[in-house]
């Protein structure tokens, strides 16, 4: 009996360690307590759980007993899930207010995600936001490392949150998460297949202008610029020509390409490319660097002292950079003391390995075991133009069943949608950018719609 008690007490104390939350009811920079209910806390993965998520967990606040149960991956990598809970699609948002040296203020939205669903927004992989690795070698990671560790995650935060188990399980991002995803989706299927528990109740997943692969996401900038008149039709007729449409893998001894592309280059390195009508202000982290080694966006040298204006729609990106390395703000969300510097996008500091090339094999095998999925573009966004993520569904090859058409919004145009055979719907948001934060009402709409069922 002694042996069996001590055997329990072992896997307490195993369970306490692997799994920690904290019931979150104030924030710095929120007047009053939260109007919703917030868990945070660190979930141990890999080996001997040397990698520490940290995560963000709010509960529906229509039916959380029978509402979806999401997890929100950001993009980058290595961004941290504030982007999605305090710009995109989660209940508080920063006041767009100029920095006066005090903590920054939370306001409620209107549109967040969490009126219909639960949300878990992670910090993933280690080192973005307040995750950390104890290691130097568990510091190291990749797409599939990601896929593996947050498989992980979920299930033994599942096992911690036991009355989740049943709710129907979506798994979201945008952006970077485009390549990690539908491999999230793939593995936990994969999981629960092998019977491994908890099982997980997976009904599919979503994706904003989501990055898929690279012949696709960028040979299709060039077409869009053209249709949005950033480069002439001359230039662009030169670029069909020389480099046949395949602008990515231009040779390096095809020099009429070559000067083609500088020529596409001085034509838009001033634009603001998540967002193409918006002014060209500063961002405060750099892209992944393209196999043919040119970097997406210049890196930002803005600091404390050389902010861009309030107006610039990056500003609450800065303000993020302030609130989150708040001590009283780490206090509230019981961050693990000895964190480093937070960092809204950690990209150039991460050991990571970009080893997905592709995930449209992925979606193509999340299609067939039959999972629903959205995919939506902002068709103002040159970093992954919409044109790209049409073409590589069409290249998935399912039939359509909902053809072409406007979506809604109080008898106003949001966006246009089409639906497959293969349970993927792929909405534009009119107007909108590289996520969903461009367009959030609208974005809002579209989710509550999409997850409930509903027509679009």
């Amino acid at each position: 009996m002694g042996r069996q008690w001590r055997c329990c007490l072992f896997v307490i104390l195993f369970h306490v360690l692997v799994v920690s939350g904290s019931v979150v009811k104030h924030l710095p920079g929120f007047d009053g307590p939260l109007p919703f209910e917030l868990e945070t806390g660190y979930v141990g993965v890999g080996e001997s759980d040397d990698v520490q998520l940290f995560y963000y967990f709010i509960k529906s606040e229509r039916n959380p007993q029978d509402d979806p149960l999401m997890i929100w991956l950001t993009g980058g990598p290595a961004c941290s899930s504030i982007c999605g809970m305090l710009f995109e699609n989660g209940p508080l948002a920063f006041k767009g207010e100029e920095y006066n040296g005090s903590v920054p203020t939370l306001v409620k939205t209107s549109f967040s995600w969490t009126k219909v669903a639960s949300i878990i927004y992670l910090d993933s992989p280690a080192g973005s936001g307040y995750s950390y690795a104890r290691t130097t070698r568990a510091f190291e990671s990749s797409d599939t490392k990601q896929m593996r560790q947050i498989d992980q995650f979920l299930r033994k935060w599942l096992t911690d949150h036991l009355e989740f188990v049943s709710n129907p399980f979506y798994v979201g991002g945008d952006s970077y998460s485009g390549k990690v995803v539908p491999g999230v989706v793939q593995q936990i299927s994969r999981g629960n297949g092998k019977g491994i528990t908890p099982l997980i109740n997976l009904q599919g997943y979503l994706l904003g202008n989501p990055l898929t692969d690279d012949n696709f996401d960028y040979n299709h900038r060039i077409p869009f610029a053209h249709g949005m008149g950033l480069i002439s039709d001359e230039l662009y007729e030169s670029l069909q020509r020389s480099c046949g449409n395949d602008y990515f893998n231009m040779h390096p001894s095809n020099a009429e390409c070559l000067n083609g592309l500088r020529a596409y280059d001085t034509c838009v390195s001033d634009i603001y490319t998540e967002q193409i009508l918006l002014p060209n202000c500063e961002v405060d982290y750099v892209m992944p660097t393209r196999p043919d080694g040119r970097r997406e966006l210049k890196e930002s040298r803005a600091n404390e002292s050389s902010l861009p204006p309030p107006s610039c729609f990056t500003y609450r990106y800065f303000l993020s950079a302030f609130w989150a390395n708040d001590e009283n703000v780490r206090r509230a969300l019981h961050v693990k003391k000895g964190i480093g510097k937070w960092k809204r996008c950690n990209t150039v500091n991460i050991p990571y390995t970009y080893d997905v090339a592709s995930s449209v094999p992925y979606h193509l095998n999340n299609s067939r075991q039959g999972f629903r999925s959205l995919i939506y573009s902002g068709d103002h966004d040159l970093m992954v133009p919409f044109m790209a993520t049409e073409a590589w569904i069409r290249d998935l090859n399912f039939p359509i069943v909902d053809r072409w058409r406007p979506w809604m919004i109080n008898d106003q145009i949001a966006g246009y949608t089409r639906t497959y055979s293969n349970k993927m719907t792929f909405a534009t948001i009119k107007g909108g950018g590289h996520t969903a934060d461009y367009r959030p009402d609208e974005c809002g709409v579209m989710f509550k719609r999409w997850i409930d069922g509903e027509f679009l």
